[in-house]
This record gives structure tokens, sequence and C-alpha cells, in this order.
């Protein structure tokens, strides 16, 4: 009895076996057939670069067709295996990585992708602990990112692509900032650009990297070096209106396929970065009008985006965010962000520091600036604080263990030692 359920077990297991052999070719196939058509696109890039416009026309239209058509029959060989049940999967995913981690750490494995699904549900609380006074872009940001992270969005396309509009010094970059942190766990992660440098048409070599034999080959581009260093990364592309057309013809062909051959040849993928454009167009309508009639504001701007971009370059955009203009409660809200981190400083010398609201109140209204935002606030609280601070702190006024009361009075900050 033993001995035929043996017989029956070792039939399993060489069925299993080809199976498993079977879907392994299949992969293996399917892998080099992609190599092989990624290579042709590369190949007929050149040749149409060099001018050899005969041989670019036998790979597009007669090797590459081909090679598509061989990928095409191989998945769906690949598709009716798995119907009768996967045992192989053509790429590792993050629950497979998560299973392996789990493995070494004990950590079981819907522990830790629940601590990413958790943290992507508490995005705008987290992010607006940074980012104040923008409720409505970093509701938009975040739905946009969650909708990518559970798989409802083109996995070829980045991870999204926002166009930023508002006046200077209202939070996009800050935006920025906090999406690279939340996202990659790391500021660093911005690659910023500025885009008032690629007003040439030459440009476009400086962003992807000069092809052979031209200055700066060696150098890579600006864009797709730092990229194919940095793939998980938040892009900042400052000022985009300024670019010329050919370099949004190239960044069309990122927000549409996510990949883009650099003068070397090698393809970057962008499926992993976050694409953020900001632009100042139609600033005026929202400083203007935006509090009588937010609707009008927006519909003035892109009227005006209409008159600068192309259509098919906004419509591959997944958002348009609208940056409103500041409050004075805003304002006080970033002045405290900004106190928070002057009071770690501190921390580090032992002293203890409090601020009174009149003296938030105070560092808001001198260090707004109509034209420029909250962005010289922090020259008000080194002009205001940290300058007078210091100086105290030199001259032995507030020792370590000491404990600092910030006031305003008699039109004044002043400095008190707190019992």
């Amino acid at each position: 009895e033993i001995d035929e359920e043996l017989k029956e077990l070792e039939k399993q297991a060489d069925v299993m076996k080809a199976k498993w052999q079977r879907e392994r070719d299949l992969i293996k196939s399917l892998q080099e057939s992609k190599r092989e058509l990624e290579s042709l696109k590369l190949e007929t890039e050149r040749a149409e670069r060099s001018g050899n416009f005969n041989y670019a026309a036998e790979l597009k239209y007669g090797k590459i067709p081909e090679i598509e058509n061989k990928i095409k029959g191989i998945q769906s060989e690949l598709e009716e295996e798995r119907k009768k049940g996967a045992l192989l999967k053509e790429e590792v995913d993050e629950e497979d990585v998560a299973e392996v981690v789990s493995l070494w750490t004990n950590i079981p494995v819907s522990k830790m992708l629940e601590g990413e699904r958790k943290k992507l549900l508490q995005m705008e609380e987290r992010i607006k602990q940074r980012v104040v006074g923008q409720d409505e872009a970093v509701n938009l940001v975040s739905n946009a990112i969650r909708r990518s992270r559970s798989g409802l969005s083109d996995p070829n396309r980045p991870i999204g692509s926002f166009f930023f509009m508002g006046p200077t010094g209202v939070g996009k970059t800050e935006l920025s900032k906090a999406l690279a942190e939340f996202l990659f766990d790391d500021e660093k992660s911005l690659i910023r650009i500025d885009m008032s440098e690629y007003m040439e048409k030459h440009s476009v070599a400086r962003l992807i990297g000069a092809p052979p034999g031209y200055v700066g080959f060696e150098e890579g581009g600006q864009l797709t070096e730092k990229v194919h260093r940095q793939p998980y990364s938040v892009i900042l592309l400052d000022e985009i209106e300024k670019a010329h057309p050919d370099v949004l013809n190239v960044l069309l062909q990122v927000l549409d396929d996510g990949r883009l051959t650099d003068g070397k040849g090698r393809t970057i993928n962008f499926s992993e970065s976050l694409i953020i454009m900001t632009s100042n167009i139609g600033s005026n309508w929202i400083q203007e009008y935006w509090f009588k009639d937010d609707a009008f504001a927006k519909q003035k701007i892109e009227e005006e985006l209409k008159k600068v971009f192309k259509p098919e370059f906004l419509n591959r955009i997944d958002e348009m965010v609208f940056f409103k203009p500041l409050s004075e409660k805003d304002l006080v809200g970033i002045v405290e962000i900004q106190l928070k981190y002057l009071s770690k400083r501190l921390e580090d010398r032992e002293i203890e520091i409090e601020f009174s609201d009149s003296a938030k109140k105070y560092v808001a209204e001198i260090g707004y600036d109509p034209v420029f935002g909250a962005r010289p606030l922090k020259r008000a609280i080194q002009r205001y604080i940290e300058n007078p601070l210091s100086v105290k702190i030199l001259e032995g006024i507030f020792p370590p263990n000491s404990k600092v009361y910030v006031d305003f009075k008699n039109n004044q900050i002043t400095f008190d030692l707190k019992e």
C-alpha cells in the first residue's frame, strides 16, 4: 500500500516537474525575446540618428513586428499554463521579498505588508505635518499615489505625474521634498532640475546625454544619469514652461512609456519615479481670484496652459494641482514647524525653548512677502530669533539646562529665563 502511494506521489512529482520545466522554459524564452526587442529598438534609434533610414525601416517594419508577435505567442502560452496553476513568476514582487525577509526575521509577511498599506492610508496626515495650508493639493497627490501603489495604474508609467501651479513660496517645493521623504525615506531622493537651463533646442543633449563622438558623451544626461543611479526618486522639473518644445517632447515619452533612451544607448526606467513639474503660469489669477472664485481662477489658468503646452502633453499628466495663497493662520503654522526644528537643535545644548502665540504671529507677519510667499520666513526667524538668541547663549545668559521663554511685547521680541 505504501509502495503504491509512493509510486502515485512520484507520478505527481514528475508531472509537477514537467510543468515547472515548461514554465521555466517559457519565461526564459520570454525574457530573451524582450531583451532582443529592446536591443532592436536601440539599434533602430541609432540607425535613425546616423541617417541609415533603410536599415531603420527594415528593423522597424520587419524584425521588430516579428519579435513582438513571438512575445505575444509566448505570453499567451504562459497564460494558458498559469490557468492550471502557476509554479513560477516572471518577476519578483514585494510579497516575494517580504516572504524572504520574513524567514530571516520571523516577522509575519502580513505584518510587514500591512505597514506599507497603513503608511499609504495615513499619507495625508503624515504630509500635512510638514506642508501647511495646501490640503487640496496633498489630497490629490495622495489619491494618485495610492492608485498607483494598489495596482490600478499602468505599471510601466511613472508612479505619478503632477503639474504644480501657484505663486512663489506657497509650498510646491516643500510638498515635493515631503513626498521624497514619505515615499523613499530620504529627502535626498529628490532630483531637482531647473528647466530655465533647457530653453535652447540643443539642450536636449544635456538632459539625456550627448550621442557618441560629441562633447559631453562620457558625462551622461542631467536627468537620465541621475535616474539611472537613483531610480527610486522624485523628479522635480522647476519652471517647466521655460523648457524648449523639443525638451518637452522627450519628457512626453517618459510620461507615456516610463522609459527613455540616453545618449549612451541605455534604456532608463522611470516606472519607480514620481514626476513633478512646477509652473508660475497664471499665478496672478490665483492671487487675485482664488478666495473670490477658485473655479474661475482654475479655468483661466487652464486657458493659459493650453497656449503654452500641446494637448498631448497636458493629457498625459495625472493631476493638475493648484496651490492657493497662504492665509495668516497658514503662516503661523509654518512658523511653528520651523520653530520646532530650532527647538530640536537646542536640545543638543540642553536648552528648552518655548514661544508665545504673539511671538509666532509677529514672525509670521514680518516674514511674509506677497511676492515671495513664505520663503522669507526662515530669514525672519534667523534675524529676529536665532541671531539674538545665539548672542545670549555665547554670553552665558542661557547656560545648559535653561528654559527660555520667547515673547513679543513692547513692539519687540523678548527672551527671558523661565523658572
